[in-house]
Formats: structure tokens, sequence, C-alpha cells
């Protein structure tokens, strides 16, 4: 029998970890970069790990499947708690690790990818990483957006939870899902030194690809049905802190011929968004929707889009070239209004601090004129880079050891 991954697996093994604590979007960036790599050749087998329930309503390519972990919650200050399981968190993060570990060590795979905590959250990957780092055949990935927080508190919080030791002692590969010209996480946060030759910047996410799926059609095709009119979308992200941005959106007057969209996110109270509906139903001028599983199609097609400052819209909204007001999330991270005033300097979005959030500020931009990005402005080929390192490091893990 032979000794060799390449002759023990038929097709390479990838597995995408993403802790999933507020929001969906580790979770659309796992989506997106396993669609990316499954175009390889020959294509991967690839196993997500996924940190909550939502990720079953998305769609999967082919030849991906996902573990679904049960669910952390964070609340504003950034502390953790079971979100579905009760009070007990040191009993859910030990499930979960020994979950993941379990499911990663049987799968096997040639390369893992870690969405940006290298410890996973709550320090649940250290059991896993521990047991790769001692069997020695999977090259590890730490996938990190382009900005994180403010400088200091990027530093103090790597030192205090260990990041850079756990990056020097399991990692291969640091990939930075940004473009340097326009933020310098490794240069800023004082990252270059401790990651010495494994950080890589990768450029931008461009989420065009994702407007040739028969979903992102059909799911634009319902929401706009029969009514011809343009509109304006307003997108809350999960939706657990973008109740003040759709209260302002569903209180503010579309512009003449216009109508507005809304997309709350499934993870906002129940009590909030029935709220929001029963107001937007008294409207013949608003659609409000709980959930869409692929916006892409309804972005494209809006004269223009209302959102927080999560990475992922970003990137949608650099990749479809909309014009865009961001109302960025402020608090427990600065990440949002960090990015946002970088675009805003660059002219390629508006934005509205949340202390200003009000239908007033929004009516007034939605009948001004506004900036939309250009198709070349950042690097946005960061998709590209993926598939091509990864082929790179499938190529030298296939020829390690398999299994006993």
């Amino acid at each position: 029998m032979s000794n060799t991954r390449e002759q023990s697996h038929s097709a390479p093994r990838i597995v995408l970890y993403s802790h999933d604590t507020l929001g969906y979007g580790h979770l659309r960036r796992n989506l997106l970069l396993a669609g990316a790599l499954r175009q390889g050749m020959p294509a991967p087998r690839i196993l997500m790990v996924a940190g909550m329930r939502e990720a079953g309503a998305f769609a999967f390519p082919e030849g991906v499947d996902c573990l679904t972990l049960p669910a952390y919650e964070k609340d504003g200050a950034g502390n953790y708690s079971p979100r579905h399981l009760g009070g007990d968190l040191d009993s859910l993060v030990a499930m979960r690790a020994a979950t993941i570990a379990a499911a990663v060590t049987v799968f096997d795979p040639d390369l893992m990818i870690v969405d940006n905590v290298p410890r996973g959250a709550l320090n649940e990957l250290n059991p896993l990483l521990e047991t790769l780092h001692r069997r020695q055949r999977t090259r590890l990935v730490l996938g990190l957006r382009d900005v994180i927080d403010r400088p200091a508190v990027v530093r103090k919080q790597w030192r205090e939870r260990r990041n850079f030791e756990a990056v020097r002692r399991y990692y291969d590969d640091v990939w930075i899902y940004g473009d340097p010209n326009f933020y310098d996480l490794l240069a800023d946060c004082g990252l270059s030194e401790p990651m010495g030759a494994k950080g890589r910047y990768m450029g931008y996410l461009n989420q065009r690809s994702r407007l040739e799926s028969a979903l992102a059609r059909r799911e634009r095709d319902t929401l706009i049905g029969r009514d011809t009119r343009p509109y304006v979308l307003c997108m809350a992200g999960g939706g657990r802190d973008g109740v003040a941005l759709c209260r302002a959106f569903v209180a503010t007057p579309m512009p003449p011929g216009q109508r507005g969209i809304v997309i709350t996110g499934s993870q906002m109270p129940r009590a909030l968004r029935d709220e929001l509906r029963q107001r937007a139903q008294a409207r013949s001028d608003l659609l409000l929707v709980d959930f869409a599983r692929e916006p892409i199609a309804l972005m494209a097609g809006a004269e223009r889009i209302v959102a927080m400052g999560g990475y992922n819209t970003i990137c949608e909204v650099l990749s479809l070239g909309r014009p865009a007001l961001i109302s960025p999330r402020v608090t427990p991270r600065a990440e949002q209004l960090l990015r946002a005033e970088q675009l805003v300097e660059r002219g390629l979005v508006s934005m509205l601090h949340p202390d200003n959030l009000r239908p007033a500020t929004l009516s007034a931009w939605l009948t001004a004129d506004a900036p939309a990005p250009g198709p070349a402005q950042l690097d946005m080929a960061g998709l590209e880079r993926v598939r091509q390192r990864a082929a790179e490091m499938l190529a030298e893990s296939r020829t390690l050891p398999a299994a006993s």
C-alpha cells in the first residue's frame, strides 16, 4: 500500500475554517474561496467548518460540504456566550474544539485555511493545531481581511492571545485579502517582522463571478417581481447590529419614481424585524425581506446601495461599481470605520457615521451626486492569486506521507 498522499486521496482535500460569531462575513468569504478553489485541476474536495446554523441556508459549490458547529454569540463589548445552548461557555468551547479536531483529523486535508483568528475563536483550534503540527502532513494558511482594528489594539490583542507564536509555530503562509497600496496591514500593525516571509498580499476578492449564478438571478427576479421602478437597496448583513440602519432607511422617503428594498438579515431579533416589516408594509415604495441566499445580482441592479462596512460588502461594492453609502459599525472593533474612512478619502464610497444616521441625512444622500468606484482603482485579483498559491501548496503537500 502506498505511503504517499497523492495515491491515498483521489483528489486534494482542503478545509476552510471560520468561527462566525457575528454576521455572515466569514462564512461568505469562505464560500467565495471554496468556489474559486474548486476551479483548480484536479478540483479539490472541500470541507467547510462553520460556526452558525444559518450556514445550511447558503448555496454550496459542488464538491463542498459543511460541518456546522453550535454557535457562539458576541455582544457589543466583544464578549462571547453560547448563542442557543445556555450559559456554559466552557462546555461549548470544549464541544466545538473536540468536534473540529475529530472531523479535520479524519478528513486528513492537504491544506487548511483558517479565517481571521490564528487559534480559532476562544482558542478552540489549539488541540487541532498541535495534532497537525505533529503529523506534518497539512499545509496551514491564515487568511486575514484587509483591516483588523486600530494598530495599537491589534498589536496588544495579538500579543495577549499569543497569535504571533501561533503563526510562527503552525502556519506556512499568511494571506491578506487586500491591497497594501490601500492599507498596509503588515506595516501599520507591526506584523511584518513576526510574520517574516509568510505574509502575502493577495488582493481584494472580486465578486463578479457570482453574477453567473442562476440562484442570483432567481433571487433578483423574485424580489423585483413585476415592479419595474428603479430601486435603492439597503443591506444590514446578518442583522444583529443593523437595526439602526434599517430603522432609518424605512423612515426615509425614496427619490421620486424609485422604491426601496431592505434585507434585514436573519440574525436580527424577530421582534425588531416584525416592527420594521410593519412600518415597511405601510408604504407602497418599500419591500422588506429577512434574508437573501445570493444577493449579488440584486446589488448589481440597484441605483444605489446603503449598507454597513463589512469586508464582503465593500468587495461587492468595489466589484460592481455601484454608488454606495456606508454606515460602518464602530464597536467593538474599529475595522469598518477605518476601512470606510480610507475608501472615502479615495473617493470610492460615501460614508455616514452611525451618530449621524437619520432619515434626513439618508434622504439628502439619495438625491445628491455620489461617487462610484471604478474597475481598476484597487487590486481586485485576490481570487486568482488564491487559486495559484493554493495549487503550489497542494503540489508540495501531495508528496508528504499519508495518514496511517
